[in-house]
């Protein structure tokens, strides 16, 4: 269990929040970097900033729109994604995904500030959950 009370990053690395940005999830382990947390840099062209809480309904909607976080591929270290899984969403998908009635939860606080020159804040803080 990641404890969700704890930055997971560097002092400078902070959430949509202002604060600390903290874990998104290490199992399965995510993040651009693959160190469980949403951060970004130069060579994440996708923007890999938004911690989201996997749905049925999101999940079947980006399988829908051709991007597949279904199916294992190990070859890429990609587990394959199920129903409660947490995961760092590019910004621009998840933005499609609330567009089309379909976001997923958002953990606020594993959510990077990157994410805000692509997500209004207000759209994040309405697809928010707290996850303990």
């Amino acid at each position: 269990m990641i404890a969700f009370d704890r930055p997971a990053s560097t002092p400078q690395e902070r959430n949509v929040l202002g604060g600390p940005l903290i874990a998104c999830s290490r199992e399965p382990l995510t993040g651009f970097f693959r160190d469980g947390c949403c951060r970004t840099g130069p060579a994440d062209a996708g923007v890999h900033t938004v911690c989201a809480v996997m749905t049925k309904d999101f999940l079947e909607f980006t399988v829908r729109a051709g991007n597949d976080l279904v199916t294992p591929q190990p070859q890429w270290g990609f587990p394959g994604l199920v129903v409660g899984d947490r995961w760092c969403l590019c910004a621009a998908r998840w933005l499609e995904a609330a567009e089309a009635g379909h976001a997923p939860p958002v953990v606020l606080e594993a959510t990077h500030e990157k994410s805000l020159s692509i997500v209004p804040r207000d759209l994040l803080e309405r697809h928010a959950v707290t996850i303990a």
